[in-house]
């Protein structure tokens, strides 16, 4: 886990604000331009957008989310669990409370309980929400004897943790105080480090491609003068070397930064920019020789001694608040289709279609696409075809397309598909989502007119 600043490490938990131009519609914007043009500011589109919200009822800092916000951060938690699972990864579940021991034996409480929320006394024992998921982690590791031959023992979840951040620094939803991080714990032998950290730099580099995020940069995260690090000098050198060697051996371009370590480690961070220009940490790998001192964790090595493992923290996309964040602002609402709330329109084009429309409505549903019908009662086709500007798909049906079994296809940046069969229509959409990519068709499209 990563932290912008040695007092913790949480990728996605501190914030970059961002600039509105809610003079432009979302969506607006190719990609092209949306390299030169700032991007819209993610809270008011989030608002128009019916993404997420606040209440003052709630509080600030906790963001709710809305029916469409929802689907994208599903859709995004659905695919990190499933790369993870192809990665070898195993997930778990740990509970958002933990002893205050518990902190204290990990070295949070001593560096970090600034940022905490405080103790709550229950049943005679102080218990506080988790600032960060790696203790539960180090525990269940620990919960029975290990082997050689199970490391490395990759241990993923999508977990919830707490800061107490200050009022002044809250903003949308790249900065809250309820976080649900994409987290993991790689347990491995130090042989095994770098190529586990290499691995992590290739999920993220495949999630990038699939979410349409373009990094600025990538950081070595140094300690730098100052702060609350753990006091161990070797360890520090020792961890930076595999880091360097990593990124080294990697071809892409990094720098050394001072002062943004976690305070048990150096770290690789993958850093993106807004729309204003500013920069935080989306992603991060971390190697840590830390915590399994702390936690006394050990494997049964070849030798049959026993021997501590080395424990490298990855996150591939941070915080999901974060990485949502960064979506709409990347992407001005208008999302790849895997990720879009509404991946198709149905439009048909008056109420002797409408059968046919809700048939298509049907088909959709059961492959797993998320579809709404726009009927002649809204309007103009062509005003519900600007209403759907966002959605990837408008599928158009009239009196033709009705009478032959097809649908004409119109793709969200203007270009024009040749009437398809239905079921070959909900095929050729279905697979294109289910490859999680960034571009809407596969084949030939016929230009904007």
């Amino acid at each position: 886990m990563s932290e912008s600043k040695p007092r913790g490490e949480c990728p996605g938990a501190s914030a970059c604000g961002s600039s509105a131009d809610e003079t432009e519609p979302p969506g607006r914007h190719s990609p092209a331009d949306r390299e030169e043009t700032p991007m819209n500011d993610h809270r008011s589109l989030g608002r128009q957008l019916g993404l997420f919200g606040t209440d003052p009822l709630i509080g600030a800092g906790l963001p709710y989310w809305l029916p469409d916000g929802a689907a994208v951060r599903h859709a995004l938690e659905e695919y990190i669990r499933d790369a993870e699972r192809r990665a070898g990864y195993r997930h778990v579940y740990s509970p958002v409370l933990g002893k205050r021991e518990l902190y204290e034996i990990s070295g949070h409480w001593s560096h970090y309980s600034d940022d905490m929320f405080p103790p709550m006394d229950v049943g005679g024992e102080q218990v506080v929400l988790r600032p960060s998921l790696c203790p539960h982690h180090a525990l269940i590791y620990r919960s029975r004897a290990r082997s050689h031959r199970e490391l490395p023992l990759r241990m993923a979840e999508l977990g919830g943790m707490y800061r107490a951040e200050l009022s002044g620094v809250l903003g949308g939803l790249n900065r809250v105080r309820s976080i649900h991080l994409n987290d993991a714990h790689i347990f491995c032998t130090l042989d095994q480090v770098a190529d586990e950290a290499r691995a992590a730099l290739g999920m993220i580099r495949r999630a990038y491609e699939a979410l349409g995020i373009r990094p600025a940069r990538l950081r070595l995260s140094l300690p730098g003068p100052g702060g609350k690090y753990v006091a161990d000098p070797g360890k520090w050198r020792r961890s930076t070397a595999v880091l360097r060697e990593v990124l080294d051996g990697s071809g892409m371009a990094y720098e050394a930064v001072e002062g943004e370590a976690a305070f048990y480690g150096p770290k690789i961070d993958v850093q993106v920019v807004d729309g204003a220009g500013r920069e935080s940490t989306l992603s991060t790998v971390q190697v840590d020789f830390h915590q399994p001192e702390r936690f006394d964790l050990r494997y049964v090595g070849a030798d049959g001694e026993r021997h501590r493992p080395v424990m490298v923290h990855r996150s591939i996309i941070g915080s999901v608040e974060r990485a949502v964040a960064d979506l709409i602002e990347v992407h001005g609402g208008a999302f790849p289709a895997w990720l879009s709330p509404t991946q198709v329109a149905v439009l048909p084009v008056a109420e002797a279609q409408l059968p046919h429309a809700d048939a298509f409505l049907r088909r959709c549903a059961e492959r797993g696409l998320r579809a709404e019908q726009d009927g002649p009662d809204r309007g103009s086709l062509g005003a519900r075809v600007r209403a759907a500007r966002l959605v990837p798909y408008q599928v158009i049906i009239g009196a033709a397309e009705a009478a032959e079994g097809r649908v004409s296809l119109r793709l969200r940046d203007g270009r024009r598909v040749d009437a398809l069969p239905v079921d070959e229509a909900v095929a050729r959409v279905e697979a294109l989502v289910a490859a999680r990519r960034v571009v809407l068709w596969d084949g030939e499209a016929s230009a904007p007119s």
